[in-house]
């Protein structure tokens, strides 16, 4: 707290005081008797410096005093007369500072105070009865009434002149300051006028003796009003402290952020502050006319009855806990509460303090979160932790019951990157949030349909009668998603894969049959999408087996378990051998030849067929241009190497090329690529481009299974490749009729306008080596001619020089079976 500037006049009036009290001291000195300082005045003046001067009390909450002295000074009065006592009072005044300060100034003002109140008391005496004497020679009545003038007089001139003082130098008001610090002094001055009067009495009537007695009773009157005055102020300042403690608390009950009440035992409310009324809707009065049970959600209240009990019995001090209370609008407001127990008076007993806060907003965002946490955001539906949660449930119930059925579907769109890719991301989310709303009108209202993930949805179907139940629903769901959706202004078609796990299989835990109907939906899209099928014990064993076969295929080129077999290409006018297309072999350490058909698509699934890929075409150019070498015949001849859709899509498959042809030194007339006809029509702009960078190399491209994919015809003109092979499917029915022997005719046709050469796949009889000869094939391979076959056998082929020599050394190749197919 900043201390108040000290007013502009306070060292005037000081100055005026020093001066007025010189002046008084000077006039008393002047018309002082030489009668009045005798024996008795030096004894009073030596007790009071020596004793009065000494014996103070405080004035409390200032640092001055009030000295025993103001006692003798009123019986110098009294003995000596007026000049005496003014100059034992500047004398009482110089001794009593003595103790206190060291500062001149300090001296001159309390001397100047003490010898201004005692004139003003000496001549008010004179005036009220003639001279101070009157006052002592009168009756009784008179000698109290000049008793209390005189104390009254010397309290007044005394607390006047030093209250003036004070207000001027802390800029409070005299008045103020005069009745808050010093109107208590008044019964001081009027004791010590009855002491000064009753020791007057005592010397006249037992003599001078009677003073000596008196004073230390005096002192110890004194004393002990110390004493007492001091234990006035302790009390004051406690109950200063606990009206502070009363403030503090009350404002921070009122103003509180926070609810705050105090509750009877019973459950009144006694005292509510104005964030309770804020937070419950009701204003100060109708919450006292109510008790907390009032308001309590039912659900809620034993509880809290059971809380306030234990802490009404002493067994728990506190209590915190969340509940719901009603607004008075009737909606649910979340609370914390915190119960305590407070000590009240003997009449009240125990009391409660409740604080509340409304929680009610923060339950709001937890409920949101775990909407969230268990819900798919896009759609709604519950996500993969809540469906599983729920599967595990129903599981739980089929081991404990038995006879509750229920089975898992497993839906993935078809063709739904097809969509995305076109239309966008946009109108494919709004696809998804389609089919959930589609998904749950095919189903019955205690069942459930939760999105995994992308186009991936599950629906759990509980207690099912049988199998025929659960097709059923899956035939419906077929049904409602092969209908159109209207989508921003397109209308979308799409379909889905169903796999169906039924928990008559047998589970123990709810991942095994969600991996089952993910296998079983898989089975669905390997057989042609569109459609449903349900797990059975083969399918795991199926999934089981492709796991292994990908985990053995990873390590299957560390292991040097690959190898090329080579079919020869051979001229169907000549019999002579051409070229040959290299096929890659497996040969597992347990299992040994896998097949391609098997081993290939996994490879493809995995990007595992780019670094075999990579491997097998190094191989292949490594190996012709060893055969170059050592034959002469084989030094036309050329190496077909067929390309994945991964491997063509790769955009480093040009340098690829470049470098097996480097590190081999093969020239790029002896090999040829081969590309499926699907492949090629992936995207046609790419296609061509590629095909012309290997064009541009000296790499001749060959257009592989053509009839089979899609149909390339409006586009064969722009490929600049050189070579079509017709499908084996094609050469296999030409005998039956004549309709696939047209089908070659015209292919046939078309390449000899177009200035390319013609391979027939498949040839395994004499007839269909006629028929290809009579409509002038060119080219052909198959078992006719040998099967595909190791290098060594190769070998043997071209130091012979006859294909068909090949039938019977061919006792390692496999089927006709065509590798690195897209």
């Amino acid at each position: 707290m900043d201390t108040p500037e000290p007013h502009r006049y306070t060292d005037a009036y000081f100055r005026l005081l020093i001066a007025s009290g010189g002046a008084a001291l000077v006039w008393a000195l002047m018309r002082l008797p030489a009668s009045q300082v005798d024996f008795h005045f030096l004894l009073l003046a030596i007790i009071t410096l020596t004793i009065g001067s000494r014996i103070t009390v405080k004035i409390p909450r200032l640092s001055s005093h009030v000295s025993v002295s103001d006692t003798f000074l009123q019986l110098c009065i009294l003995l000596c007369g007026g000049e005496a006592a003014i100059l034992l009072a500047a004398l009482d005044g110089l001794g009593s500072t003595l103790p206190l300060s060291r500062r001149p100034r300090t001296y001159l003002v309390n001397i100047a105070v003490t010898t201004l109140s005692t004139s003003a008391t000496v001549w008010v005496l004179r005036l009220c009865f003639g001279t101070p004497g009157g006052v002592t020679a009168g009756d009784t009545p008179t000698f109290v009434t000049g008793l209390c003038v005189m104390a009254a007089t010397q309290y007044a001139a005394n607390s006047a002149l030093v209250a003036v003082g004070m207000a001027l130098k802390t800029g409070q008001g005299a008045w103020e300051t005069w009745r808050k610090y010093y109107l208590w002094a008044s019964v001081t001055f009027l004791v010590g006028g009855v002491a000064a009067g009753t020791v007057f009495k005592l010397i006249g009537a037992v003599g001078f003796t009677a003073f000596v007695v008196a004073t230390p009773l005096i002192g110890i009157a004194y004393l002990t009003y110390q004493s007492y005055l001091k234990n006035i102020e302790t009390v004051e300042r406690h109950v200063a402290a606990l009206q502070e403690s009363e403030e503090r608390f009350r404002s921070a009950f009122d103003y509180a952020a926070i609810g705050m009440a105090l509750v009877s035992p019973e459950g009144r409310w006694l005292q509510v502050n104005r964030s309770l009324c804020a937070i419950l809707g009701y204003t100060e009065p109708e919450l006292l006319g109510m008790s907390y049970q009032d308001i309590t959600h039912p659900e809620e209240l034993a509880s809290v009855d059971a809380h306030v009990r234990q802490m009404l019995d002493g067994r728990a001090p506190t209590c915190q806990t969340e509940k719901r209370y009603f607004h008075k609008d009737g909606h649910v407001v979340w609370i914390y509460l915190s119960i305590s127990r407070v000590a009240g008076g003997q009449e009240a007993g125990a009391r409660l303090i409740f604080q509340i806060q409304d929680i009610t907003d923060r339950k709001q965002a937890e409920r949101q979160l775990l909407h969230d946490a268990f819900h798919d955001a896009l759609t709604g539906l519950p996500n993969r932790a809540l469906f599983i949660d729920r599967l595990k449930h129903a599981l739980a119930r089929h081991k404990r019951l038995g006879a509750a059925q229920f089975s898992v579907l497993f839906l993935d769109l078809d063709r739904f990157k097809v969509i995305n890719d076109s239309l966008g991301h946009a109108i494919g989310d709004q696809l998804l949030v389609g089919i959930a709303r589609r998904l749950e009108t095919c189903l019955r209202p205690g069942d459930t349909v939760a999105r995994l993930g992308g186009d991936e949805f599950t629906v759990l179907l509980e207690d099912v009668s049988d199998t025929r139940e659960v097709i059923a629903v899956a035939e419906r769901i077929e049904t409602e998603l092969s209908l159109p959706f209207n989508l921003g202004g397109h209308e979308v078609f799409t379909t889905a894969s169903i796999g169906i796990a039924p928990s008559t299989t047998g589970y123990e835990r709810s991942d095994d049959i969600l991996r089952d109907a993910d296998t079983a939906m898989y089975r669905a899209k390997s057989l042609g999408k569109s459609r449903h099928e349900v797990f059975d014990k083969e399918m795991h064993t199926r999934a089981v087996n492709l796991l292994h076969l990908e985990t053995d295929l990873r390590r299957a080129l560390d292991r040097r378990e690959f190898s090329v077999y080579y079919q020869p290409i051979v001229s169907l006018e000549t019999g002579v051998v051409q070229g040959f297309e290299a096929l890659l072999r497996w040969r597992h350490p347990v299992h040994g030849f896998i097949s391609p058909a098997e081993f290939i698509p996994v490879a493809e699934e995995t990007g595992l067929i780019l670094p075999v890929g990579r491997w097998a075409l190094e191989e292949a150019c490594r190996q012709m241009c060893e055969w170059q070498g050592q034959f002469p015949r084989a030094a036309e001849m050329y190496v077909s190497v067929n390309l994945s859709g991964r491997q063509f899509a790769n955009p480093e498959l040009i340098e690829q090329i470049k470098e097996a042809l480097r590190s081999t030194g093969l020239r790029p007339q002896s090999l040829k690529l081969e590309v499926t006809e699907s492949v090629v029509m992936g995207d046609i702009e790419k296609t061509i481009e590629m095909l012309r960078q290997l064009r541009a190399l000296g790499v001749e491209s060959s257009i592989d299974d053509f009839g089979t994919g899609y149909s390339s015809l409006a586009y064969l003109h722009h490929f600049p490749s050189t070579t079509l092979k017709i499908d084996r499917s094609f050469i296999g029915r030409m005998g039956e009729g004549g309709e696939n022997t047209e089908i070659v005719r015209t292919i046939l046709l078309l390449a000899r306008n177009l200035g390319m050469r013609v391979v027939a796949e498949g040839v395994e009889t004499e007839a269909q080596l006629a028929r290809l000869q009579s409509l002038s094939c060119e080219y052909g391979q198959g078992y006719l001619f040998s099967k595909a076959v190791n290098a060594t056998a190769v070998g043997r082929l071209l130091s012979e020089g006859s294909p068909r020599s090949l039938r019977a050394a061919d006792t390692e190749g496999l089927a006709g079976l065509r590798a690195l197919r897209a």
